[in-house]
Order: structure tokens, then sequence, then C-alpha cells
């Protein structure tokens, strides 16, 4: 096989932990090569050796390049190399024009002093054709969608003549139709002879586009195989260092009392006066219950949960009951004093604060659990082990920053936050979005948990199989309004797509 990447032997210590030990990643030349493990696997600190941002100084191992060995330096080092990496945060600055973002640090000169905006306007141009992106070079980026600012990330990269392209979980945030045009566009990109590396939990995705696939476990090189070679149970094997016989673990749910009511419920969007996000929402919680909420990018979904939480800046109207009686939420501290806890849609951005550690994230929203002037900090350290020990987190202690743990880790720490303020009533918007399936089974099972003590839980998710093998009852959501209820059990997908779409 002609190798265009080879990684051997690669060995990465940080403190307390060994995140790689002796891995070997071959890629060949022109393929679409799957990278998949479980959170904490090593994946990230793979891309991050490979595209320089650890030095060549801080790991052991070798890197080639078309049989010749590179070290990088810096992240510039690799980017010469032809590698250039696409991540799941978007690294484009907003205000600045398509042109101006594809070509930053990068800009060509003419008389070498001067910037040469028409080569630069010409060429962002034809780059954009090879994605087929039909937009105008000179719009801000913040004015594009999320698919469309993904494909500049592409384009930047090709830009730099990249050779190479790692992509780390580019359909974390498209829709179904966004997803469908990467990977056409990924296709297209290998039948040119771009070689991509391709990171994603989604394993629909890896069989859909992928040639060759690399797992990764507890730092170590599991195995390399052919995709025509394999399949999910396999692969999640693989990952996970067992068979999972169950993605989703439902339970028998029995609903009892009516615990939340939300009844002609309307939220204006902020940004254009007058015009309604949700439009006459009523619907039911009931204790003892998983209540899923489906739709397409853009019917509401997030919107209505935020809103009944208090977070939405949007005017809203309409009433809210909690156990018959009416209740007013105008922020997250009244809806917290209410039993209702929000596990948000991005963790990282709303969920927790990543400077902070394990312990302090966990006990942000039950202050008056651990303090009543002054912290009691052997309060904070009770609750902390609790939770870590509970929902099994993998930190090396409570004193970690719960930035350097993975996204699964995370999101179980999202979860002890709101877990510890003891809700009634416990909102998940995509609670395993962008984690491994080994960590999803762990979530789904507190989940019932959860039930089985009484907590209602509405889950939002984009993932139908999701929706339909947790939930007892699901709503579909279109333009804003609930178009569709369904039982669970024995939902398909083309049931949810139908009321997602507009039908009645």
């Amino acid at each position: 096989m002609n190798y265009i990447l080879e990684a051997e032997g690669i060995t990465k210590d940080f403190p307390g932990v060994r995140a790689l030990d002796n891995v070997c990643f071959k890629v060949c030349e022109g393929e679409i090569h799957a990278l998949v493990g479980e959170n904490g696997a090593g994946k990230s600190t793979l891309i991050k050796i490979l595209s320089g941002v650890y030095p060549c100084s801080s790991y052991e191992g070798q890197i080639f390049i078309n049989g010749k060995e590179k070290k990088f330096l810096n992240v510039r080092d690799s980017e010469e190399a032809g590698i250039s990496v696409i991540y799941q945060e978007l690294t484009l600055i907003k205000e600045l024009s398509i042109a101006e973002n594809i070509f930053l640090g990068n800009e060509p000169l003419k008389m070498k002093s001067f910037v040469d905006w028409d080569k630069i306007c010409y060429t962002s141009t034809e780059l954009l054709k090879r994605v087929k992106l039909d937009v105008n070079v000179n719009r801000k980026v913040k004015e594009l969608g999320v698919g469309q600012q993904q494909l500049i990330e592409i384009v930047k990269a090709l830009s730099k003549n990249a050779q190479i392209l790692i992509l780390d979980e580019p359909t974390a945030s498209l829709s179904e139709n966004e997803t469908e045009n990467l990977m056409e566009i990924l296709r297209s990109l290998r039948k040119e002879g771009v070689t991509c590396i391709y990171i994603s939990h989604r394993l629909k995705e890896i069989f859909e586009i992928a040639d060759r696939v690399t797992v990764l476990r507890d730092g170590k090189t599991i195995g390399t195989d052919e995709v025509k070679n394999l399949n999910e149970s396999k692969i999640i094997s693989m990952m996970v260092g067992r068979e999972l016989k169950e993605l989703y673990p439902r339970e028998k749910h029995i609903p009892k009392n009516v615990v939340l009511q939300v009844k002609n419920f309307c939220v204006e969007d902020p940004t254009k006066d007058g015009e309604l996000l949700l439009d006459n929402v009523t619907f039911e919680v009931r204790e003892g219950e998983i209540l899923g909420i489906a739709g397409l990018v853009g019917s509401g979904r997030t919107e209505l949960v935020t809103s009944i939480f208090g977070a939405y800046p949007g005017r809203k109207k309409g009433d809210i009951y909690l156990k018959g009686k009416k209740i007013e939420i105008n922020s997250p501290a009244d809806a917290i004093k209410y039993g209702i806890g929000l596990v948000t849609e991005d963790r990282k951005l709303y969920g927790l604060i990543l400077k902070m550690n394990v312990m302090k994230n966990i006990t942000l929203s039950a202050m008056e659990k651990i303090s009543k002037v002054l912290i009691n900090e052997n309060e904070e350290i009770k609750y902390g082990k609790k939770f870590v020990e509970e929902l099994r987190i993998k930190t090396p202690s409570l004193e970690t920053l719960v930035n350097n743990l993975s996204g699964g880790n995370q999101q179980k720490v999202v979860l002890a936050k709101w877990l510890l303020t003891e809700p009634k009533i416990l909102f998940l918007d995509e609670p395993t979005r962008g984690i491994d399936v080994g960590a999803k089974v762990e979530i789904y099972k507190i989940m019932n948990e959860l039930v089985r003590k009484g907590v209602c839980i509405v889950m939002i998710s984009s993932e139908l199989p999701e929706i339909i093998g947790m939930s007892d009852r699901i709503l579909v959501m279109s333009e804003g309004k609930i178009t569709g209820e369904l039982q669970g059990g024995n939902v398909t997908q083309e049931e949810i797509m139908y009321y997602a779409t507009g039908g009645k």
C-alpha cells in the first residue's frame, strides 16, 4: 500500500495519565480513513500531535509523510507538510469576509508589500466552486449557516494545498441535508486525490463514507480494517472492549400524574419584532415517563425548553403549571427553585465553566447545599466524590479542570450538576451529542434510574433512533408548532419525519 501518512510508536503522557501508548496509525493516499474510539480513547491527542499542536519534543514516536520523517514544532510545520485540521468548534472570524477568512495569515502579496486582494477574491471564488458553494466571497462569515461555514473551513484548508484533511466530528452541528452535502463534497475531494481522516461517533456515517477504519481504545491501537469487513457490532466491540447487547436500554415506564403543563405557549424571535418562533404550543409531562421531542433544525425544540427554563431572550406568553399550580418563570434561578433542570445542547458554552475544576462545576447550581455564608469545603468534596463515583466520571481528581476531560465525562459532570439540585423535571437537549456509544448507554441508564425515582425527563434529540429507542411518548415539532404526538415503542422514523416536515 502507498501510505501518505504513517505514525509509528506514538506515546504521549500527561501528569498522572498516559494518553497514547505506542499508537500506530497508517493512512493510504486518496482514501477516507475513519478514526473511532470512545471519548478518552486518545483520538484528540493523536490529532493534536499530527497537526503540530503538541510539538515533537513532547511525545515519543515518529511521523512520516510520503515516506519521509517529519518533526513538527508547531501548527505551521504541519500545514507546510500538507496536513490541515477542521475542528468541531469552527475557527472562523465571523466579522471578516469569506475571502479574508480563507487567506487569513496566508495572504498573497504584490510588489512584496501589498495584499493582492484581486488574487484573493478570484482564488476564493474558484475554491468555492470545488465545494459547490455559490456565494459572494465578500459576504461576512456571520451571514452564513453552520453547514456553509464548515465548507469555508474546508476551502481554507484547500487554499494551503492540504493533501491530508482531518475532520473532527464534522457533522455534529449539521442538519441531515447539510450532512449529505458534506459527504458528497468529501467523495469529490477523494476523487481529486485528497486524503481525509474522518473522526465521528456516528457509525452510520462511517459506513457511508469511509474506506478503512482504525479503532483506538484506552490510548492504544486496537486494529485497522476495511469497512467492507466490519459491521456496527464489531466496531462497537473493538471500541468498548465488550459486546453492547442493547444500544437503547429502554425500560417499561408507567406514567403517573401530570407534573408539568404548558398551555398556549408563544415565544417571539428576539431579532425580529413580532415574529413567532413558538406558536401556541401546548403539552404536558407526566411523572415516570421519558417524553421525547423530535423535529428538524429550526423547528423550535431548543427555544421551547430554554424559554420554559427562563433562559431564552425572546418575549414569551402562555401559561406554565407545576402539579396544577400556575407558576411564573422569568429566569433560570426561578426554574431551579421550582425543581427544573436543563442540560443544554452546547455543554461547553452553556453547561460548564471549562477553566473550573470538576468539583466546583458539580456544585455550581446547588450552592445552598454547601454554603450558608462561606462555602463548606468538606460538603463540596463530599458531593463531588458522590457523583464522580455514582456516574463513573473518569477524572484523575476532583481538582482536574473540566476542560481536560473527554466529551462523555464532561457530559456526566453537567448531569451531576443538575442531579445535585434534585430536580422534579429535567430537560435534556441533545444529551448524547458528540459522545461515544459506550458513554451514551451509560447516560441512558442514568435516565432510566431517574425515571424510577419519579423524575420527569424531557429529551430533545436529532438522532431518531435515540428518540424512538428511549422515549415513552414523542412530540414532533415543525416551524414552532407541535404537529404530531406518537406513543413510543413501534414508532418509525418515517412517521416522525412526516410530522417533522409539516404533516398533520
